[in-house]
């Protein structure tokens, strides 16, 4: 087996994706399908695809421009982890030692790079086959909830659409039911979305939850009861 080259690049230490796939025994196109799919699947996660995997380039003989992968440790992890037998266990040695040698040879660069990736958490475990990723990405955008922007959409949409249906917040019903009224919404919103409290509505059902306040009425005894007391005040203003 040949020895894996290790190189600093931007205060990361890397290897390249030729280098990579004449070490693991398959052809470069194949290794940089699978690299794009990784990334693909990183970037869905909103976790940093070039603490793995950075687009680069080289010359072929015939001094055109072709793409290549500069592969990082983790990087490296990702690829290994797809592999089994011999040819698995072989490169895992190989890279773990290359880069170790390279980082006793440069401690700076690596001590500013744990210091820059010290505050990020990685949800992939290094033991988990590729395959898993698709499905925990996609049911992290399932259960991921609103941001504070979202919530204060729904929050005013809730109020603007509460107060319209009061009369204004001159009006008699307003003073007298607006809190009945209000939870009578967010009681309906929740049991529409079926969530304890409106803040954990889903981001992917963010427009749905304002298309659904936009909907929103008082039920029928609300608004004879809103109706009642409006009609009251026109009376006491005559």
């Amino acid at each position: 087996m040949n020895q894996l080259k290790v190189v600093s690049y931007n205060g990361q230490l890397v290897t390249e994706s030729r280098e990579v796939a004449l070490m693991i025994d398959r052809s470069h196109d194949q290794l940089m399908r699978s690299v794009r799919t990784y990334i693909k699947y990183l970037d869905s996660a909103k976790m940093q695809s070039e603490n793995f995997f950075i687009e680069s380039s080289y010359k072929n003989s015939q001094n055109k421009e072709m793409p290549c992968y500069l592969i990082t440790k983790k990087g490296c992890d990702m690829v290994a982890n797809k592999m089994t037998g011999e040819k698995g266990v072989l490169f895992t040695a190989e890279y773990v030692t290359r880069f170790e040698e390279m980082e006793k040879q440069q401690p700076k660069v690596l001590s500013d790079k744990e210091q820059l990736m010290a505050s990020m958490k990685l949800s992939i475990e290094h033991n988990e086959k590729i395959e898993k990723h698709d499905e925990r990405i996609s049911h992290l955008e399932e259960t991921m909830r609103i941001d504070g922007i979202q919530e204060r959409k729904i929050q005013k949409k809730g109020a603007q659409v509460v107060i319209e249906s009061l009369g204004g917040k001159d009006s008699a019903a307003y003073k007298e039911v607006s809190k009945k009224v209000f939870s009578s919404l967010w009681r309906d919103f929740k049991d529409h979305f079926s969530i304890p409290r409106y803040s954990e509505l889903p981001r992917v059902q963010f427009q749905e939850g304002m298309r659904f306040i936009g909907m929103w009425q008082p039920s029928t005894s609300l608004r004879i009861e809103i109706d009642s007391f409006n009609s009251q005040q026109k009376l006491e203003v005559i």
